[in-house]
């Protein structure tokens, strides 16, 4: 099962699933962001629309792009806001469905779906205003040198989805190759404080 049939198929119980990573990546990105305002946004991975809708109240146009069908029909239902678009499309290929320029691009538990980091900085950096940021909140790689994956049971069978494991390192290094400087860097644990970090958040800025 690749990618897109994977969350095709999560898609229809992602929103009601106990999901650690995904609900603390939520409040990592909101601890990051909230103080910034943007006018454009591009939502790389939206999924079902778990941060569309905090985004679309801080900019004026979001453009929110997913692999899956199944997750964008489920955000679609959520969200009618005249300043959203909901886009199918892959990340991995060139970033044809972005017309415009974006002051913010934010990419939210996808990157582990993607094996070559340097193409989607590269990506943003020509779709991105002089200035604009890069928000990147992803399954911290402790937990993925730990052997976790994104995952989910379907009638009672285990179903993991294809990830590549990336270094922080590896996110730097794509980001400042293609012209951006770091901003920030921060560790998000569960709330017990104990054990590894679950999620990683990185801020670039376009110089």
């Amino acid at each position: 099962m690749d990618t897109r049939q994977a969350y095709d198929l999560w898609s229809r119980q992602y929103d009601t699933d106990d999901n650690k990573t995904r609900d603390l990546e939520g409040l990592a990105m909101r601890a990051t962001l909230g103080h910034m305002s943007f006018t454009t946004c591009l939502e790389a991975g939206c999924g079902t629309g778990k941060n569309s809708e905090w985004l679309i109240k801080r900019c004026r146009e979001l453009v929110a792009v997913d692999l899956s069908e199944g997750m964008l029909a489920f955000a679609r239902e959520k969200y009618s806001s005249p300043g959203v678009r909901f886009v199918q499309a892959d990340i991995s290929q060139d970033w044809s469905f972005v017309g415009g320029r974006v002051d913010l691009v934010t990419f939210s538990l996808v990157l582990e779906h993607v094996e070559v980091l340097d193409h989607v900085f590269k990506q943003a950096a020509i779709k991105l205003t002089p200035g604009g940021h890069v928000y990147v909140g992803e399954l911290h790689p402790f937990k993925q040198y730990m052997g976790t994956k994104a995952r989910f049971e379907r009638n009672g069978n285990l179903q993991v989805v294809p990830c590549f494991n990336h270094h922080i390192s590896d996110f730097t290094h794509a980001a400042v190759q293609n012209g951006f400087e770091i901003v920030d860097i921060n560790e998000h644990f569960d709330n017990d404080g104990r054990s590894i970090p679950r999620v990683l958040t990185l801020l670039f800025r376009k110089a």
